[in-house]
């Protein structure tokens, strides 16, 4: 669905990314995994176009993607934003539904799903980190793109609360949606994910299914956090 080819980002002296390639195939949940300062929200806000990059072509079902269509095929959900603080998230929930033209069925499932219905009338700006998470998460399910991107989706939630939002996003893969996720709890990365890129200085080490990668890293046993190990 989605390739990444040669891209590279330089900030100043800084090769924040370099030679960046990998794809993203239909329904499934690719996981973009490594430590803080990999470079994985810089990655994502490359392909988002949020930041131009320096070199490298974005490919959309094998024709290169313009920065300007890029918002009719994928959707970015980054990592501590809250929308409208000053606003109720009933309204900003109303106000996505809108854009996108969604059911008062779909909107009222992802409400339901995410656990939204407590803070419906409560502002943005007051929302504990965990909901507004949700909040995000709940936005990025109302939008109709066929790829759905999440910088660290699971930020802010408790170990039952992430199973819950992993099996919230399993679902949209098994809809049809692919997802690529930036996460650097390695554990969480194995349990939801299909495929992972490995990324340690702005570089990949490695992308594959955890038996690629293992092969790869010649350790037929070991977990995510050993493979990373091995290849980074």
């Amino acid at each position: 669905m989605l390739q990444v080819i040669a891209l590279s980002k330089r900030f100043g002296d800084h090769l924040a990314l370099v030679d960046i390639g990998f794809s993203v195939q239909a329904g499934e949940v690719l996981g973009l995994i490594g430590p803080n300062g990999a470079g994985k929200t810089t990655l994502l806000e490359t392909i988002a176009g949020v930041l131009p990059a320096d070199t490298g072509r974005i490919l959309w079902r094998g024709t290169v993607l313009p920065l300007a269509q890029r918002r009719d095929a994928l959707f970015y959900v980054p990592d501590i934003v809250q929308p409208y603080r000053d606003q109720y998230v009933e309204r900003v929930v109303g106000f996505f539904r809108n854009v996108y033209g969604c059911s008062d069925g779909q909107t009222a499932e992802a409400i339901a799903v995410l656990g939204l219905a407590p803070v419906l009338g409560k502002r943005v700006g007051a929302l504990s980190k965990g909901y507004a998470r949700r909040l995000l998460l709940a936005i990025g399910l109302l939008t109709p793109h066929p790829l759905l991107m999440m910088d660290e989706p699971f930020d802010g939630f408790d170990l039952r609360q992430t199973r819950e939002m992993m099996r919230v996003l399993r679902d949209v893969a098994a809809g049809g949606r692919s997802l690529l996720l930036s996460i650097h709890q390695l554990n969480d990365a194995e349990h939801v994910c299909d495929r992972f890129v490995l990324l340690a200085g702005g570089r990949v080490r490695g992308v594959g299914t955890r038996d690629e990668l293992r092969e790869r890293a010649a350790r037929p046993s070991g977990s995510l956090e050993d493979i990373f190990l091995a290849l980074t």
